[in-house]
């Protein structure tokens, strides 16, 4: 049996927003009913942002340290740093004598504890600061005397809809919870009587989809025993 051969199916914003208003029963009357549709899309791109790490937006991205400098301003698109460490080429240019040293990452009250975050060194440590552009802050301070880029894993915002012509900034197993989720956001204006079964349709479609964008990778556990006195 012949088949297409093709795996590069999408929706632009404007199928997805015509499918989202079809499961509330109603079609799309005049342009600010199509501008409502694209602004909860947008929103429904927040919620996301709120449900947790998505793969396809996660990137390396680094930074040339400065001698002495312990904060830097990450890109206006990034939503949070996962993981970070320092290295000794950047640019992308790895080599065999590249090396990387991996950073720990602390939170605001143990940042605001260190006595001299100027203290000049090799970093160990870092804090983000999640602010609308979020900021890293090393410590100790580098001293870029070796370790002169410090690299880190982000996760950056989903793009905004945009035109209606735009296909959506998501990867393809996410296209079923995109629509189940616009039409739940709809329905409120559009179909109330169909909030409740939209909703309920959208969960099981985000946990699906949140299942199927996790890393496969093996997990080992180790019961940890603990020996009382006299043992």
């Amino acid at each position: 049996m012949a088949t297409s051969g093709t795996t590069a199916f999408n929706l632009t914003i404007e199928e997805i927003i015509d499918e989202a208003f079809n499961r509330c029963g109603v079609r799309p009357n005049s342009g600010n009913d199509l501008r409502k549709a694209r602004r909860n899309l947008n929103v429904l791109f927040s919620d996301w942002g709120n449900r947790g790490v998505h793969l396809w937006k996660v990137e390396l991205d680094e930074i040339a340290l400065v001698a002495g400098q312990a904060e830097y301003t990450c890109n206006s698109d990034v939503s949070d740093v996962l993981e970070a460490f320092v290295s000794t080429t950047g640019g992308g240019n790895d080599t065999a004598n590249t090396q990387d040293v991996s950073l720990t990452k602390v939170d605001r009250s143990a940042y605001a504890a260190l006595p001299n975050k100027l203290n000049q060194g090799q970093p160990s440590q870092y804090y983000v600061d999640r602010q609308t552009t979020p900021k890293i802050y090393l410590y100790q301070a580098p001293d870029a005397s070796t370790y002169t880029y410090v690299k880190f894993y982000v996760v950056k915002r989903i793009e905004d809809a945009g035109a209606y012509s735009n296909n959506p900034d998501a990867v393809y197993r996410f296209l079923p919870c995109m629509i189940a989720g616009l039409a739940y956001y709809l329905s409120f204006q559009y179909a109330a009587d169909r909030v409740p079964l939209l909703k309920q349709t959208y969960e099981d479609e985000m946990i699906r989809a949140l299942d199927e964008d996790g890393q496969r990778t093996s997990l080992y556990v180790s019961p940890m025993t603990y020996f009382g006195d006299g043992v």
